[in-house]
């Protein structure tokens, strides 16, 4: 199976440069890109209504606030990764307060083999984030299409007085014949026989 390739692109949000500095020196310039700088939690902002970012990298204290409810705030996105930066000093404690929130924190200063690991970290949470969201997408698809078919097979049943199995059969041999999905054959028979009954099997 070919393995599935993601650029991820990155906000940086940090009242210097120093950290876009560290980013590059991290070698991961061509699995994370564009790399973005935000000063303050303000400008960060105006970016994030322009466009998304998969993950944000939060480097404390921030010319307009700390940076933790800032953090926390980015968080709420499910579909993008939280890195906080904060002094060793107190690494544990916020750490602990954001944790919950889904934040990973990164005590600092730090190397630049730790900040390459935890962007990895939170790409590969991102990956699997999203490959539960398509799954979640796909199954709820299926019981959809599951849905619709049953419908259409009452309705033959009510319509047509086919039995239950002839139902099956025939919806199966109209989707094979024609090389369609039994939901659009479903979707025909429901709109061909439905305006009057089917509604109990809703």
């Amino acid at each position: 199976m070919a393995l599935r390739y993601e650029i991820r692109s990155v906000l940086i949000i940090s009242g210097t440069d120093q950290l876009q500095a560290l980013f590059c020196e991290t070698g991961l310039k061509d699995s994370y890109a564009p790399v973005v700088t935000a000063h303050t939690v303000g400008e960060a902002r105006r970016l994030l209504v322009k466009r998304c970012f998969d993950i944000a990298v939060v480097n404390t204290p921030l010319k307009d606030g700390f940076g933790i409810e800032a953090a926390k705030d980015l968080s709420a996105d499910p579909d993008m990764g939280v890195l906080l930066l904060v002094k060793d000093a107190i690494y544990e404690q916020v750490a602990a307060d954001v944790e919950h929130y889904g934040v990973v924190t990164l005590a600092k200063p730090s190397s630049r083999q730790a900040f390459a690991a935890a962007l990895r970290m939170l790409g590969a949470m991102l990956s699997k984030v999203r490959a539960v969201e398509r799954e979640t997408i796909d199954l709820k698809s299926r019981m959809e299409e599951i849905k619709i078919v049953n419908r259409a097979k009452w309705l033959l049943v009510e319509q047509l007085k086919m039995t239950e199995p002839e139902a099956h059969r025939y919806i199966e041999k109209q989707a094979m014949d024609r090389c369609v999905r039994r939901r659009e054959i479903a979707a025909g028979i429901i709109r061909t026989y439905g305006s009057e009954g089917g509604s109990k099997n809703d």
